[in-house]
């Protein structure tokens, strides 16, 4: 009698290949890559690129399998994205997406799972050709047309980045059915322009420490008109800092700019924005229940003549002296003046501030910012009353000079002193 020998079952092939890519990692983990050539980089770099996306397709062929047989439910989780995400460590929002796209893949894509297997499709350009393809009106065109799209897709994909295909996918009836393309692309648009239009949204919401929040929807169109105001405002404004008081201000607001810096983008862009609201014309707002929609700054004389007590808005919000004295000055807001006892002795009217005529004229003169070292435009300068509106100074040329935003905000700003100069420019320091 002989004995039996029991014999293992063998490995799937899957899990044995990851199995040996594991140990073949493992015995480079403390490989340097410094001693590569240019060549050498330059190829592996793109190779280990498409090793990625295979290895992806592979887990994500695993993942389908395993929805498949409701993995999740053989262990008591409520999903088997759920129970991925749980034993991978990952967000059950990134598990869910990625089973949503294995399951894709594995049913109704499987020639773009072919192409990510073999490396020539990454998983963002697979993405970005699975929802090109599914938007293809099927109402519309033929099975073949829809299969010619996506295999044309899938070669561009060798070429372009997600982004670019994700413009070519848009209009790849224009290339494969030119016929249907156009009432296409008209419906799909007028799609997004109602649904863009119903889903617009702004929600504003202060923080109790001098700042408010925001958040916002709305169509690309009106989006990017916004977006290049901005851009013009900010791209002259704050230009790098290169020793003028109004470099060393924005130095100074934000921490220390190094010669030849610039703010960073999203904050020259958070300036224009609020340039923007201060400077938008107020004979243009509506009014509301049949009362002027311009905002109103209550304060005390004292306030207005420089004192150091805070200022209100009509909406109940609290700002520092300096910004409501700036403010009552060039924005297209009212200061309503208080006395001793709280008496309006005044309700500025917006007559104050200087006409076209007059800002012409104070180009001509000033040629700019009148700030010593200061080079900016007349365009983008505020009239500055010098000596002060508040204290009964008139709207004239011989009473006006320019200054740059940051040089008008050094103006009011109590910390700093204005100096004239024989020059006719003026100068700041930091009082001490």
């Amino acid at each position: 009698m002989t004995a039996s020998v029991w014999q293992p079952l063998r490995r799937h092939p899957v899990a044995a290949v990851v199995e040996r890519l594991h140990a073949e990692l493992d015995q480079h983990l403390d490989s340097t890559v410094w001693s590569m050539s240019h060549g050498e980089f330059v190829d592996t770099l793109a190779s280990a690129t498409r090793l990625v996306a295979r290895m992806r397709e592979l887990e994500l062929r695993v993942a389908a399998g395993a929805e498949r047989r409701d993995i999740g439910a053989h262990v008591g989780a409520t999903s088997t994205a759920t129970w991925w995400a749980h034993t991978s460590h990952t967000t059950r929002a990134a598990a869910h997406r990625s089973i949503r796209l294995a399951r894709d893949l594995d049913t109704l894509h499987e020639r773009v799972r072919d192409a990510m297997a073999a490396g020539d499709v990454l998983e963002d350009q697979a993405s970005v050709i699975i929802n090109a393809v599914d938007a293809l009106p099927a109402d519309l065109l033929d099975p073949e047309i829809i299969d010619r799209a996506e295999a044309h897709l899938i070669g561009l994909a060798r070429e372009h980045d997600a982004k670019t295909l994700k413009t070519l996918g848009r209009t790849i009836l224009e290339t494969l059915a030119p016929d249907i393309a156009q009432a296409h692309e008209q419906r799909v648009l007028d799609e997004e322009e109602a649904r863009a239009h119903q889903t617009a949204r702004l929600t504003l919401t202060d923080d109790g420490h001098g700042r408010t929040h925001g958040r916002f929807t709305i169509p690309t169109a009106q989006a990017e008109i916004f977006r290049k105001h901005l851009l013009a405002i900010a791209a002259p404004k704050h230009q790098a800092a290169t020793g003028n008081p109004a470099g060393s201000f924005a130095a100074e607001a934000t921490g220390g700019l190094a010669p030849g810096e610039r703010l960073p983008l999203p904050q020259r862009l958070g300036h224009a924005f609020m340039e923007y609201v201060e400077r938008y014309p107020t004979d243009q707002i509506p009014d509301a229940g049949g009362v002027s929609a311009s905002m109103v700054i209550t304060m005390p004389l004292d306030t207005l003549m420089g004192g150091l007590k805070a200022a209100h808005l009509d909406t109940g919000a609290t700002i520092t002296a300096a910004q409501a004295r700036r403010m009552a000055c060039e924005a297209g807001i009212i200061p309503a003046v208080l006395g001793g006892k709280s008496q309006i002795l005044d309700l500025g009217r917006t007559k104050r501030f200087h006409n076209k005529a007059q800002r012409i004229s104070l180009a001509h003169r000033d040629k700019g910012c009148t700030a010593e070292g200061c080079d900016w435009p007349p365009g983008l300068c505020h009239a500055h009353h010098d000596p002060p509106w508040a204290i009964g100074n008139g709207t004239n040329i011989k009473d006006a000079r320019l200054l740059c935003p940051q040089h008008h905000t050094l103006a009011h700003d109590p910390a700093y002193e204005m100096s004239r100069l024989p020059s006719g420019k003026v100068a700041f320091a930091r009082r001490t």
